[in-house]
């Protein structure tokens, strides 16, 4: 829906993207998902922005509120962190995304010089407003209601055609978002790539549903488009900001396939030209059908543009979703775990808080080359811990994002040197046994031997 106090007459002629655009190098020949036509669809790219390229596959690290959790953003960078993506919804929270713009945009803000995502804030306004915090996968069968709510919850957001009114977290104040005003939000925030308002509903949805959150995510897309072509024409004193639309659907495929055709044809109501400059696939799903669904949406987009991937970081769950074409990933897990002393290694996860630490004194993955593993021990990050030092959420979260960024790293170099299935058989036979690697590579190709 346009406002009709804009007059199209009036818009200013947006200006062309020339910072932004995407490349791939190689594609996956062999041993990834495929699409129709025994198509390959996993690929490896170059996304380049007006702050700097991200060489893709890419693990993007969260930073939820301008900041991830007990690092330096120099930190960021020394681990491998091409980019980092914040949130617009606790942003506009706290702060205030006025006070971002005003501040120079988010990478200034956070004295971080390189690319920058912005998630719309949808998905924290379904997780928070309905009580499921941040869960993304779900199996639970309890609830067939079309609006559901978590147990001992108390429903913080209601959607509508226009948007959402939610109360805040924080302190309960109602607010409301819409297209448009997600939209301001991120031009304020003024990341390189932020991402359409989208409805993201939870596997408890019913079908009847989830059709109507599909349509209505699409009639928002919309509007998505002509409020990021108004805004990007009134603020041309900013570098120019891509914008993503995102595919929902659940675990149907017919609706999946249908959201992803339309994305990549849509256009603006009022701005004909104005169309996505990639996509991001969201939702909730089962964590079994990752692999099928993101090979749904991908074979349905452009080969030309990007793929985000909204809330996946585990080690198998890359390599299927890489396999299946999506071409960037975040997620809070890596920094998350840490905190709570879940510590990635190439054997599989470690306890740090375990007491057969207290005594180790060798780094707690001896083939890490992160700045923890170089310069500490297990015992010594153990103590930490277990002394509540915050230097320990520090140490450990440096060490699990390096991890994963290392680890879709040399998923990329694989892809590029033609290794990849030896790669995945490797790693994940590493951490979670050869037969579960050996059933990774069939699902892969489709193959029930």
């Amino acid at each position: 829906m346009s406002d009709p106090t804009r007059s199209p007459a009036a818009h200013v002629s947006p200006p062309t993207p020339e910072d932004f655009g995407f490349e791939v190098e190689e594609r996956l020949e062999s041993g990834g998902a495929r699409g129709s036509a025994d198509q390959a669809l996993g690929r490896a790219g170059v996304i380049r922005t007006p702050h700097g390229e991200i060489q893709t596959p890419a693990f993007i690290p969260v930073g939820t509120k301008a900041t991830v959790k007990a690092m330096l953003p120099e930190t960021v960078t020394q681990l491998g962190g091409q980019a980092v993506l914040a949130n617009a919804y606790h942003l506009f929270l706290q702060p205030g995304s006025d006070i971002v713009d005003e501040a120079g945009g988010l990478g200034r803000f956070m004295n971080w010089d390189g690319p920058t995502f912005t998630d719309s804030g949808g998905f924290q306004v379904m997780s928070l407003g309905v009580g499921f915090k941040k869960v993304i996968s779900m199996s639970e069968q309890a609830y067939v209601d079309a609006e559901v709510i978590a147990k001992t919850k108390d429903r913080l957001a209601q959607v509508d055609e226009d948007g959402v009114t939610f109360k805040s977290f924080i302190n309960g104040d109602r607010h409301r978002f819409t297209p448009e005003i997600s939209m301001q939000i991120q031009h304020r925030l003024g990341a390189d790539i932020m991402f359409a308002f989208d409805e993201c509903t939870t596997l408890l949805n019913t079908r009847p549903y989830q059709e109507d959150s599909v349509a209505r995510t699409s009639r928002w897309a919309v509007r998505c488009l002509d409020e990021h072509a108004f805004q990007t024409a009134a603020r041309q004193h900013r570098p120019y900001q891509a914008l993503f639309g995102v595919v929902q659907g659940a675990q149907y495929e017919d609706l999946r396939r249908r959201a992803a055709r339309e994305l990549a044809e849509m256009t603006g109501d009022t701005h004909h030209d104005q169309q996505f400059d990639g996509f991001g696939i969201g939702g909730a799903l089962e964590k079994t059908e990752l692999s099928t669904i993101v090979g749904w949406v991908t074979d349905e987009l452009p080969e030309t543009k990007p793929r985000h991937l909204l809330g996946i970081s585990e080690p198998d769950d890359l390599f299927a979703s890489i396999a299946a074409g999506a071409d960037t990933f975040d997620c809070v897990a890596p920094s998350r775990q840490a905190r709570g002393a879940t510590l990635y290694s190439s054997g599989g996860r470690i306890n740090a808080k375990a007491a057969k630490h207290r005594r180790r004194f060798e780094p707690i993955d001896p083939e890490c080359d992160c700045y923890t593993c170089q310069n500490t021990t297990a015992a010594y990050l153990h103590h930490l811990f277990k002394a509540k030092e915050m230097l320990a959420s520090t140490l450990a979260t440096i060490h699990n994002e390096r991890f994963i960024v290392r680890l879709v790293d040399q998923i990329r170099a694989s892809i590029i040197d033609g290794t990849f299935a030896e790669l995945r058989e490797t790693v994940l036979g590493r951490l979670y046994g050869p037969e579960f690697a050996r059933a990774a590579a069939r699902a892969a190709s489709g193959s029930s031997v």
